[in-house]
């Protein structure tokens, strides 16, 4: 083919495709996209160094997978350790069930009650961490089931498609809470085609291992650490300082602000405006004593001209 039957134009990369030389061969008659010899050049370039990125990308992965197997059991001693200490604490378990925001909005008000009986909770992954794990849910003597010891099991198989499975509650009888449940869903006049949640729900559904987010979370969230979610109330009390402003924010009122209250005001204007009477008061006797004195001196005045008179009579007389 000559060089003035090629597209000089590159094209852009969501229409590139490899095309091996007989593909350009037999395609000269047809409308097929073709490369000049640069651009193919690249373009087997970029395959084979892809495929060196994605055979990178698997030896990383089972390195990976080494690591955390080696780490595993270098975890294991701890977390044994941390259950027998968990132990020592009533409620524990419950308590952050309770606190966790996902999986508290499974729990019925039963459900709680039957996890009070919960002591001991386990992840397990298995040996080679990729094909699944198992979360075993330990419990003491307790009036709802026999089991001492509920599991289930997640095995996520080579075809992609995960699968669950749990083992058997033995459930005393009349308490089971899978049924009372239902009782309780059916009483709320909850459409037919909604399936009821709860814990122990969830525990026995194996319908659909792919939509299970409570198991992720549980293994992921609250097996790693769930002492954060057993003080969740007392962090938040401790960071927000609800303990200090307790007492301010239940009345509403700030102690250094001092209330007055309508009457009170209205007390205090009476009491001014008597003030300003009372000093009135005090500046009319002021007016009527300075009167009493100018009247004091007309007296005295009158009394000197009677005397003057009666001086004038007696010289008459002895005229």
């Amino acid at each position: 083919m000559s060089d003035a039957g090629v597209d000089k134009a590159k094209p852009s990369p969501h229409k590139v495709r490899k095309l091996d030389p007989q593909d350009a061969v037999s395609s000269e008659g047809d409308d097929s996209k073709e490369y000049d010899a640069e651009t193919q050049k690249a373009l087997e370039d970029i395959d084979a160094c892809q495929n060196e990125i994605d055979a990178l990308n698997e030896q990383a992965s089972e390195e990976i997978l080494k690591v955390e197997q080696k780490y595993n059991k270098l975890r294991k001693p701890f977390f044994e350790k941390r259950n027998d200490l968990i132990q020592k604490i009533p409620n524990f378990w419950v308590t952050a069930f309770v606190n966790h925001p996902q999986v508290s909005a499974l729990l019925t008000e039963e459900d709680e009650e039957c996890l009070h009986y919960l002591t001991k909770l386990e992840v397990e992954e298995f040996e080679d961490i990729k094909s699944g794990y198992r979360i075993k849910f330990f419990f003491d003597d307790n009036p709802f089931f026999e089991n001492e010891v509920i599991e289930k099991e997640f095995h996520l198989g080579s075809s992609g498609d995960p699968a669950s499975k749990s083992s058997e509650i033995k459930w005393k009888e009349g308490m089971d809470l899978t049924k009372r449940n239902k009782e309780i869903t059916k009483q709320g006049r909850k459409r037919l085609h909604e399936e009821p949640r709860s814990f122990f729900f969830w525990f026995t559904d194996n319908t659909d291992a792919s939509c299970d987010d409570i198991a992720e979370v549980i293994k992921d969230d609250m097996w790693p650490n769930p002492l954060q979610y057993y003080l969740v109330p007392d962090v938040e009390v401790e960071e927000n300082g609800l303990d200090d402003d307790s007492d301010e924010d239940e009345d509403g009122v700030d102690d250094s602000v001092v209330v007055v209250d309508e009457e009170d005001e209205l007390d205090e204007d009476d009491d001014e405006d008597d003030e300003d009477d009372d000093e009135e008061g005090v500046e009319v006797l002021d007016d009527d004593e300075d009167d009493d004195l100018e009247g004091e001196e007309i007296y005295e005045e009158g009394e000197e001209g009677e005397e003057d008179l009666d001086d004038d009579d007696d010289d008459d007389e002895g005229a």
